[in-house]
């Protein structure tokens, strides 16, 4: 394939290729010069030019198929554009020539085709420069037109259509010939020929005036007999023809007027026209207006539904501005057609004719009208409705009822009024919320004018207006409730009118049917009211023989609508309705025969009804009702259906009796009964199977039905396969006879029926078999024995060679399916084997097609590896049936099996991808495209061999990079295809191409052409382009972006918004839901890739389509002048809608989406400054902090919108920008932050939200808001909070009055979600405010909050017990919820709990454990009369009388609710859907608690609460493990531990008081007496230490023995991470507290657990850290150490062996970790010492004055001396200083013994080696202040020998007056401090001192120098400059004061 790669066809490689493989060549390198030409250097194309001319003209003659011939024709006339013309008239003459050419024969064809091509390429391309030529050409293709066959006919007609678009009006000499040759073959026989000429028309009439005006009738005339017996295609092309040719009459195009003065059309005539089309078809024109009225044949269906097609094209053309003017006499014509007899001549016909006239309102008003002008329509249409029913009313009330004419005007105003309610129902459904305006304004009457319908005498008008009624509620769901009563009322007071009983209970079923599309539901009430009136209704029903029937069928209407409300509201009266079913039929086998004997034929019809309605509302139970279902109900439900089944064999005896009438009654008992069957589990009627399946059999074979009735259900399940019509009654496999006899009997009916009778029996036949087949497969049953099966396969096989196509596919499919079922390799080679000798030896098409699909089928079923051995036959078969030409259906059908066996063959196809492509290719560039469904198998085919291929796709092997670059050629070929289903296919292959292999698909090319296709007329392909750019957007949406804002000759989007525009605009048009969802993927994806980098053209997309419903006022106001300009242009300066309400919700929705994409992407989109200066320094950064402005005035457009979505989704963005800018600061204002300046902005964006009328669920959310924004901290200034404060304090109020208020509009859970949100906002406004805020904005409000809150937890407690304590719930519900919608309310609670948990902890540990429940009930100075209202929700016990309970009491109480029953019962589980929020509230809210003493004590004396609330607390840390919540837990412990320490203290102080005398008793009090024994389950203790352990092993996994044992285990030391660190130190230092809370025999039993744990964590954490820093950890140990040594224990005799025993281990175990090791990291010796100090400070001498461990510590600080560490050497010090100093002198002699000299030494050392850094000097200093201390413990005859090492040492330490200029700073530094240390010690030991000088003359003459050379610098320095500050000597600080 790259060899045809190049500008000249390669004819070396072209020669050296096989014949088959010339065409794909030739076509490649065409498609490759197609792209190259445009792009090329002209000067190269001309110097090529002339060879270039010869190869193409070369190639016309060469036979070329379709696609070759149209992009040969292309590249040619493209050539010529670009060369030199000078040849073109030269190679137009040899195309004329060959036109004229006499040669008929099939093989010249192709060639005088592609010559036809190639002229109309070049005036299309050239037009006016071949001028002068034209005459001749067109006459010679007129002439050529008349002998030419279709193929022939449908090029030229083409070829004619592009010299028309080439010349323009310059061909106006020719125009009328081309008319009248062309318009006589507008009915050709081939439907590709009518297509041609209607486009070739709908272009000659751009120019040709007198096709819309002389010839005006004509054309109409030939457009309806055209669309006779016509086919999709046709219809397309003819209704755009008619629907443009009307337009142009009526607003002609500018041009053409000013040539020729113009008799415009009126618009009366135009649709008087159109109106014949529609009703009277293609049979011509009858002038005079009566005989229009006789009844003649009717219309045929295909004109109808394309004239249809064609109102639509007119009305789109005309645009929707002219629509708007022009709509109320549009709407009257259109529903005058459908009340006109001649539409409505037979019921099926008035149906069809119905759908057409709403088809025709919803594709014109439903997308060419923006909101505004649909309102405006929507009140139009009201309007029609009253007119029509005024007449109505006026017949009805004239007593005449002989009026005939009145009888028909009746008749027929059903149908105008079912259109128009229709599509008033649909507008203001697609309109919702924003159709308000039509509700409110009384003088539009829109609801009374639909109520009035509902009395309308025909049934249709009267459902039509409950449906209507169903869309307004839907819309507006404040609606719904007013509706209900309303109609309530009147069904009440017009009980005696049977059409008010009918239209009334029609309206209420569909009101209630709508219930569950508004979420915020009806109150619980209107169930019940529901039941009362239907019950009303079916009591009353035999009181009047008139209203018998209606009274019955709406009661029993109603009670299935109240079905549909789900099980929360039929529960409560199901024990009702069980009765009543019970009831309508009989009880037993007696009563039911006796009953036949009775009754007229009058009862019998309302009996039949009535069960009919019986068993309507039991299936609506079934379906909707399903958790009701118990065994026990299902046993009651089939005692009636079991009647009913009894009932079915007697009923044709009655209507034997009674008349034919009753057929339809009873036709509606069995399909009621058939309905409710099959959603039951067959189990459940196993009985009664002999009994249905009679009666299904005779209803399939027609036995007692007259007319050949057909199911339309065949369709579905030939291709879909999903039907569950009798899967039900097959899917027993024990009732194989049964089935064996019904297939017998399917076979003879089969025979005994004739003609057109046996083809409707064998449809039905077919559907009942393959459902039950499908049950079957589905079960994995089997067919059974062999005589069933061959019964089936008889059947099946017969109808293989049935003409009727669909009983052909049921054939095959159902031959499939058996497979499947019996999956036998024997059966399965049998039935291929049969289908290939046929198919060897068939001629005809209708065998050769069934057979071969039942090959596809058997591999669709049984798959690759079961029909594995036939592969090879099956695809030679196929692909030589493929190739037969003469029959297009043989290909179709051969190519579709072969699809099927590529998908189902999988990898085993590998072998045969090369000759399935080769032939896909050679079809593809030979059949004609007319044969559209050859191509689309073709497709098919294409996309099933590049997923066989798969992934191999990406390969470089010359196979692979064959099949790949086929596979190209093909989605090439398929692209270009005229029919929009094939282009489909191709845009899909490309898909799966760019899946497989992503860098062989050229998205350049792509993209722009999926871009035309999103503005196609084709549904089809307009999903496929945004399915697979929904893909390509995923991998790489910049290119996707950027391609398709390239102009390319095709497309040019428009430049300023791109692609996105385009796609949001689509939105507002496009109404398939699949194709709306890719949308908004596509975007999404588009908007996380690009959004960041593009973030103001994606804000001002966003802003362009929330600005919309403000903008939409200013389009409106167009002038007439401009109007008639531009209608009849292009449609690109066609004004589009507004963004409709649904687009701007999906805009808010991504602009949340963008904010958040932002955080993720960089920090600085939310910081002003950062921002600003990076902007400066390149000023294409854009950052989202710049924009701030206009999120906030997206959000706030949004929050005030008419559509309640949309409110939800602009508060939901105000919510995510307060959160994520509130902490941004103002940098020109410091300490102001940047969101203060929109207060006013969020203020006014939240108000609407509190208003009366606001549904609950946006109340809700801005009372969420609302309490974001007093959170944030934005607003410091208390009186600008007061605006948003006030919101929530009027909301309060609404809170306050009780349940039960009168005006309820929502179901009850909406106002326990709406109040609990109120109380949730304020409760978080509590928890996020500093405290003097709080103290003013909520100090008035908290008396009521807080009981508002107590009475919330309450509820929230009652509804989280376990489900077997239903029954102790309160049977009136709770403060906030009502007994009926518990299960809603329970999700509402679950959401708000939290916060509102933590802020009543906050309370009580203020103020509340001081309050008591009176004061609260009625607050003194606040007189509120609602208060009497709360304190009855308080329900307290009905015993006591709220005063008497003591405070005391109170507190209880609310301890046990809030610690018992909230905390305990969530911390246990909590669901895995709950926020991590929650819990960290809760953790809080405990926290919070803990910190007031009453809850201490209520904890510390109940011991019992502690432990569990401890086990609680470690179950929650298995299952939720973020160290935020670990650490809020140990918080947690920790105030438990105290609470229990307070508790034990306070207990040995009344002891110690009691018994001052006996000192023994204090030694029991704590945990483990005097056993020391600790019980898990009871101990406080062991609790504590179990939670603990799991947080230090969570942490230090090697703490456990178990893990350290773990071969996989290393223990290390190593460094953790900060939060760790955090941890461990908590809870060391809470074990370390645990001791005191034991006896003396308790702590023994503890203390070695303890103990072993600080000291390994110790061990592990003491690693040295750059810096020295001491870890969190390592302090808590020491600090835990000390607490533990200094016990007050430790007196106690019974203990004091064990405790010495324990110290000692302790040291010893901390001496023997602190032997360095090489291996480790290395250890912090420091760390080490000090708890080494520790033990040596705090224990007495007796525990640890043993030999063995004084050597071991004093070994530790003799290596700490020599560390080469100067830090370790300097903490030494200051640690032996410590033990020097140390009171109790035995212990620290032995020290001083010991270490002194090696200090001395160590001091001595220095003057050779000075220090050289900071840290050495410091070393050196606080040695010295060891030596000083010692001098100054020393007694007084020691002190000289004391002095004498000190004072040598310090003066060797001063330098001579010599060096010490050129000294460096450390060395100068240590001189300075051994001087004034000198100076200092001189004047303390006058004495000693001077004995020791005198005793070394030379030290004295160095001090003394020092000193001098010290003033003399002092001196100079004074003189030069004030004296300086004195540094003192700098010392280390331990971190934490163990002293």
């Amino acid at each position: 394939m790259e060899l045809a790669h190049s500008l000249l066809l390669n004819e070396e490689a072209l020669a050296q290729i096989t014949e088959a493989k010339r065409p794909v060549f030739i076509f490649e390198w065409l498609r490759f010069l197609d792209k190259v030409l445009v792009a090329a250097n002209k000067t190269d194309v001309k110097e090529k030019q002339k060879k270039l001319v010869e190869q193409l003209t070369g190639l016309i003659s060469s036979s070329p198929g379709p696609p070759t011939r149209k992009l040969l024709a292309k590249n040619l006339a493209a050539l010529y554009s670009i060369g030199d013309t000078f040849t073109v008239f030269q190679t137009l003459d040899k195309c004329n020539d060959i036109i004229k050419s006499k040669d008929d024969t099939s093989a010249y064809l192709p060639t005088k085709l592609t010559a036809v091509a190639c002229v109309g390429a070049f005036y299309e391309k050239m037009g006016r420069m071949l001028g002068s030529s034209f005459p001749e050409t067109v006459n010679n293709l007129l002439k050529s037109l008349k002998s030419a066959e279709s193929q022939g006919r449908s090029e030229i007609l083409m070829s004619l259509q592009k010299v028309l678009s080439g010349l323009g009006c310059a061909a106006a000499s020719c125009h009328r010939d081309i008319y009248k040759n062309a318009r006589s073959l507008l009915t050709d026989r081939a439907m590709a020929v009518r297509c041609a000429v209607a486009k070739c028309l709908l272009e000659l009439q751009n120019e040709a005036v007198f096709m819309w005006t002389a010839e005006l009738e004509n054309v109409a005339t030939l457009c309806f007999k055209s669309l006779e017996n016509s086919n999709y295609g046709v219809r397309v092309a003819v209704s755009k023809l008619l629907g443009t040719v009307m337009a142009t009459a009526l607003i002609p195009k500018q041009a053409a007027v000013m040539r020729q003065n113009v008799k415009r059309a009126t618009l009366e005539e135009v649709l008087e026209l159109m109106a014949t089309g529609f009703l009277r078809g293609g049979s011509g024109f009858l002038k005079s207006g009566g005989e229009m009225l006789k009844v003649g044949g009717s219309v045929n269906r295909e004109v109808r539904v394309g004239v249809t097609q064609a109102y639509v094209v007119f009305v789109t053309t005309l645009g929707g501005q002219w629509l708007e003017r022009n709509f109320a006499t549009f709407l009257s014509h259109v529903l005058d057609l459908v009340s006109h007899p001649r539409a409505t001549q037979t019921h099926v016909e008035a149906v069809y004719s119905r759908r057409c006239v709403s088809f025709i309102l919803r594709a014109t008003v439903g997308s060419l009208l923006g909101e505004k002008a649909q309102i405006a329509a929507a009140k139009d249409i009201c309007q029609a409705i009253a007119t029509q029913m005024k007449a109505v009313e006026a017949v009805v009330n004239d007593a005449n009822t002989e009026n005939k004419s009145g009888a028909a005007d009746v008749s027929a105003s059903q149908h105008v009024m079912v259109c128009a309610l229709q599509e008033l129902g649909s507008l203001v459904q697609s309109l919702n919320a924003t159709a308000s305006p039509l509700i409110q304004e009384p003088s539009i009457g829109l609801l009374e004018t639909v109520t009035s319908v509902l009395l309308h005498p025909s049934m249709a008008a009267r459902l039509a207006a409950a449906w209507c009624l169903r869309c307004v509620a839907v819309a507006l769901p404040f609606q719904l409730t007013p509706f209900l009563d309303r109609c309530a009322e009147r069904l009440n007071n017009l009980k005696t009118s049977p059409e008010a009983v009918s239209g009334y209970s029609f309206a209420m079923a569909a009101l209630l049917g709508g219930v569950h599309q508004c979420p915020l539901g009806i109150p619980h009430a209107k169930g019940k009211m529901v039941v009362s009136i239907a019950e009303d209704l079916l009591r009353t029903a035999a009181q009047n023989s008139r209203l018998s029937l209606q009274r019955t069928q709406a009661g029993w209407l109603l009670l299935g609508a109240l079905m549909t409300l789900g099980p929360s509201v039929v529960r409560y009266h199901l024990p009702k309705m069980l009765l009543l079913w019970r009831n309508v039929f009989p009880r037993s086998l007696k009563e039911l025969e006796a009953e036949k004997a009775r009754g007229d034929s009058f009862t019998w019809q309302v009996t039949l009804e009535g069960r009919a309605g019986a068993l309507c509302a039991m299936r609506s139970f079934v379906a909707h009702c399903p958790e009701l279902l118990t065994e026990d109900v299902i046993r009651k439900l089939m005692t009636p259906i079991e009647c009913a089944m009894t009932m079915m064999s007697h009923i044709p005896s009655v209507i034997k009796a009674h008349g034919a009438h009753l057929k339809a009654s009873a036709a509606m008992v069995r399909l009621r009964l058939y309905d409710i069957l099959a959603l039951l589990p067959p189990k459940t009627y196993e009985g009664s199977f002999n009994a249905l399946l009679r009666e299904l059999v005779a209803e399939f074979t027609l036995t007692d039905n007259s007319a050949n009735t057909t199911t339309s259900l065949l369709r579905s399940l030939c291709h879909y396969d999903d039907s569950v019509l009798l899967g039900s009654w097959l899917q027993e496999t024990d009732h194989k006879s049964i089935e064996d006899q019904m297939l017998d009997h399917f076979a003879e009916c089969v025979k005994q029926a004739k003609g057109v009778r046996q083809q409707a029996v064998q449809l039905n036949i077919f559907t009942a078999v393959l459902s039950a087949l499908k049950g079957l497969a589905e079960n994995k049953s089997t067919l059974g024995p062999e005589e069933v099966r061959k019964s089936a396969l008889t059947l099946v096989m017969g109808a293989l060679d049935n003409p009727n196509p669909i009983l052909r596919c049921a054939a095959g499919e159902a031959l499939g399916r058996m497979a499947q079922v019996v999956g036998e390799a024997t059966f399965i080679a049998r039935m291929a084997q049969y289908s290939f000798d046929k198919l060897k030896s068939a001629r005809d098409v209708v065998s050769r097609t069934g057979h071969s699909l039942a090959l596809g089928c058997l591999h669709r079923y049984v798959g690759g590896i079961g029909s594995g051995q036939h592969l090879k036959t099956s695809v030679s078969i196929l692909l030589a049936l493929a190739q037969d030409g003469t029959s297009p259906e043989v290909q179709t059908w051969s190519l579709h099996s072969l699809a099927l066996i590529v998908d189902s063959s999988g990898p085993m196809y590998r072998g045969y991808v090369e000759p399935t492509l080769s032939l896909v290719l050679t079809l593809l560039l030979t059949v004609p495209p007319s044969h559209t469904e050859v191509h689309q198998c073709l497709g098919r085919c294409l996309g099933a061999i590049i997923t066989t291929v798969g992934p191999e796709l990406q390969g470089n092997g010359a196979t692979v990079s064959t099949i790949r670059s086929s596979c190209l050629v093909g989605c090439a070929i398929t692209q270009d295809h005229s029919d929009s289903l094939v282009q489909a296919a191709a845009i899909s292959c490309l898909q799966q191409l760019h899946m497989f292999a992503p860098r062989h698909v050229n998205l350049s090319s792509l993209v722009p052409s999926l871009c035309v296709h999103l503005c196609s007329s084709h549904l089809l392909l307009r999903r496929a382009a945004v399915a697979c750019l929904r893909q390509l957007a995923q991998r790489e949406a910049a290119e996707v972006c950027e391609y398709a804002m390239r102009p390319t000759a095709e497309t040019l989007l428009p430049h300023e918004t791109g692609l996105e525009g385009v796609l949001f605009g689509m939105l507002d048009r496009e109404t398939d839901r699949k194709l709306c969802s890719d949308i908004h993927d596509t975007l999404g994806h588009m908007l996380s890739s690009l959004a960041v980098e593009k973030l103001s053209h994606w804000l001002r997309l966003c802003k362009d389509v929330l600005a919309a419903s403000s903008d939409a006022e200013k389009k409106d106001e167009m002038d007439d002048d401009t109007m008639f300009t531009t209608l009849g242009e292009e449609d690109k300066s066609k004004p589009s809608v507004a963004p409709r309400w649904a687009t701007r919700v999906f805009a808010a929705d991504c602009l949340c989406r963008i904010i958040m994409l932002c955080e993720n992407a960089n920090k600085v989109h939310f910081d002003l400054a950062l921002a600003r200066s990076a902007k400066l320094r390149n000023p294409k950064n854009d950052l989202l902090v710049l924009h701030l402005s206009d999120l906030i005035r997206m959000a706030f457009m949004a929050a005030t919108d008419h559509s309640n979505q949309l409110r939800m989704a602009g508060l939901q963005a105000l919510e995510d920008i307060i959160k994520k800018f509130a902490a941004v600061p103002e940098p020109e204002f410091p300490g102001h932050v940047i969101l203060e300046q929109y207060q006013a902005n969020v203020g006014a964006a939240l108000r609407p939200a509190f208003s009366q009328d606001t549904p609950s669920d946006i109340t809700a959310k801005a009372c969420q808001v609302c309490s974001t924004w007093i959170g944030s901290g934005v607003v410091s200034d208390l009186n600008d909070l007061r605006r948003v404060h006030n919101l929530l304090v009027s909301s309060l109020d609404k809170v306050q009055t009780g349940k039960g208020s009168s005006s309820q509009l929502y179901r009850e859970s909406a106002t326990t979600m709406e109040k609990l949100a109120v109380l949730k906002a304020w409760a978080e406004v509590i928890d996020e405010l500093p405290p003097d805020s709080l103290i003013t904005l909520v100090q008035p409000e908290l008396p009521t909050l807080s009981r508002l809150w107590l009475a919330a937890l309450k509820d929230y407690a009652l509804l989280t017990l376990p489900a077997e304590f239903a029954s102790q719930l309160p049977p009136d519900g709770g403060a906030f919820y009502t007994p009926e919608t518990i299960d809603t309310a329970r999700l509402h609670y679950r959401n708000s709990w939290a916060p509102i948990l933590h802020a009543v902890a906050l309370w009580l540990n203020g103020t509340g454990f001081n309050a008591s429940e009176t004061t609260e009930d009625a607050p003194a100075g606040i007189s509120n009369p609602q208060n009497r209202a709360t304190s009855i929700m308080l329900n307290p016990a009905p015993a006591t009388p709220p005063s008497t309970k003591s405070l005391q009491e109170i507190n209880k109480d609310r301890m046990h609710l809030i610690l018992g029953n909230i905390v305990i019962q969530f911390l246990c589980s909590p669901r895995p859907e709950e926020p991590v929020e929650h819990v960290m509230s809760c953790l809080e809210a405990l926290h919070t608690l803990l910190n007031s003493t009453c809850a201490r004590t209520h904890i510390a004396e109940d011991q019992l609460l502690g432990v569990e609330l401890l086990s609680v607390l470690h179950r929650l840390l298995l299952t939720c493990n973020p160290p935020s919540v670990q650490l809020l837990v140990t918080g947690v412990v920790q105030q438990i531990i105290r609470a229990a320490q307070d508790h034990f203290q306070e207990k040995r102080n009344t002891l110690n008081e009691e018994d001052a005398k006996e000192k023994d008793t204090s030694t029991t009090v704590g945990e483990g007496g005097e056993s020391g024994g600790l019980v898990p389950g009871k101990s406080l203790v062991f609790a504590a230490m179990e939670l603990l352990m799991f947080i230090l092993v969570r942490h230090m996994p090697h703490l456990s023995t178990k893990m350290s044992d773990s071969p996989s285990h290393l223990c290390s030391r190593t460094q953790l991470p900060e939060e760790s660190a955090r941890l461990v130190a908590a809870t060391i230092s809470i074990l370390s507290d645990l001791p005191t809370l034991c006896s003396p025999a308790g702590c023994m039993t503890i203390l070695p657990t303890i103990l072993f744990l600080i000291i390994q964590v110790l061990k592990d954490t003491a690693v040295k850290t750059v810096g020295n820093q001491v870890p969190l950890p390592v302090t808590a140990t020491l600090q835990g150490l000390k607490n533990i040594v200094t016990l007050p224990m430790a007196v106690n005799e019974e203990i004091q062996k064990q405790w010495t025993n324990i110290i000692r281990s302790t040291l010893a175990s901390i001496l023997d970790y602190s032997q360095p090791e090489a291996s480790k990291p290395i250890l912090d010796e420091v760390s080490m010492l000090t708890a080494i100090a520790l033990f040596l400070w705090s224990a007495s001498t007796e525990i640890i004055g043993v030999q063995s461990l004084q050597n071991g510590c004093m070994n530790r600080f003799k290596a700490a001396l020599n560390s080469p560490d100067p830090w370790v050497q300097a903490k030494c010090y200051q640690l032996l200083l410590s033990v020097f100093q140390h009171t109790n002198r035995a212990l620290a002699i032995p020290y001083i013994h010991s270490l002194a000299p090696m200090v001395v030494e160590k001091l001595k050392s220095v003057e050779k080696n000075r220090p050289n850094n900071k840290t050495e000097l410091l070393a050196v200093q606080e040695g010295i202040k060891v030596l000083e201390t010692l001098v100054a413990l020393g007694e007084e005859q020691n002190r000289v020998h004391l002095l004498a090492l000190l004072v040598p040492t310090l003066i060797s330490y001063l330098l001579n007056e010599n060096a010490f200029p050129s000294a460096p700073v450390v060395s100068k530094e240590l001189h300075e401090f051994a001087l004034q240390d000198l100076t200092r010690i001189g004047p303390l030991y006058p004495h000693a001192f001077k004995t020791v000088m005198g005793a070394a003359p030379e030290l004295k003459t160095r001090l003394e120098t020092a000193v001098r050379a010290s003033q003399a610098s002092k001196a100079k320095a004074a003189a030069r400059q004030p004296p300086p500050t004195v540094h003192s000597t700098p010392t280390i600080k331990l971190k934490t004061s163990f002293f």
